[in-house]
């Protein structure tokens, strides 16, 4: 970059109340669209010519124009469920971390096993990757090692490039 001055942002208000404010906006578009559907409905379209029109699927769409005839204005603002909450809770997520950080190797199969063993909880492989990616894991293609290679120089290279980080 050609010595241009990076310029600061002034912050207002903190992160949390950033987030609330975000959240909230969100859910208000959300209320826009549906209330835009029930406009053209108004109108005299069909369910399915306004969930056309406003891109949402006849189901939802149905939901919505019931929701609106059974609670009027108040039923169309999104009910969020929140979802089943986790097994896992949040000290042993961060226990579960801990154990991850000891293996060499992460695979699907021994952080299930880990979880089983430890926790007492059997979850599906799909949420165990789901778990390993909130944790901030990736995933990574594993590659064969070249037996050939000087272990004085992995050595070398490890020590290196944990230094740069």
């Amino acid at each position: 970059m050609s010595g241009i001055p990076k310029k600061e942002i002034k912050k207002h208000i903190p992160v949390k109340d950033l987030d609330k404010r975000i959240k909230k906006l969100e859910k208000d578009v959300k209320v826009l669209n549906r209330l835009h559907f029930i406009k053209a409905c108004y109108s005299g379209m069909s369910i399915k010519e306004a969930a056309e029109l406003n891109g949402v699927s006849y189901s939802n769409a149905y939901v919505w124009f019931n929701r609106w005839n059974e609670e009027g204005p108040e039923g169309i603002i999104p009910k969020y469920a929140g979802g089943r909450p986790s097994y896992l809770t949040s000290d042993e997520k961060i226990e579960l971390e801990k154990l991850l950080q000891q293996e060499e190797v992460i695979t699907t199969e021994i952080v299930h096993k880990i979880i089983k063993d430890n926790f007492g909880v059997d979850y599906s492989h799909k949420q165990v990757r789901i778990i390993v990616k909130s944790l901030g894991y990736s995933y990574s293609k594993p590659y064969p090692i070249n037996i050939e290679t000087d272990s004085q120089k992995v050595e070398i290279f490890k020590k290196n490039s944990h230094n740069s980080i």
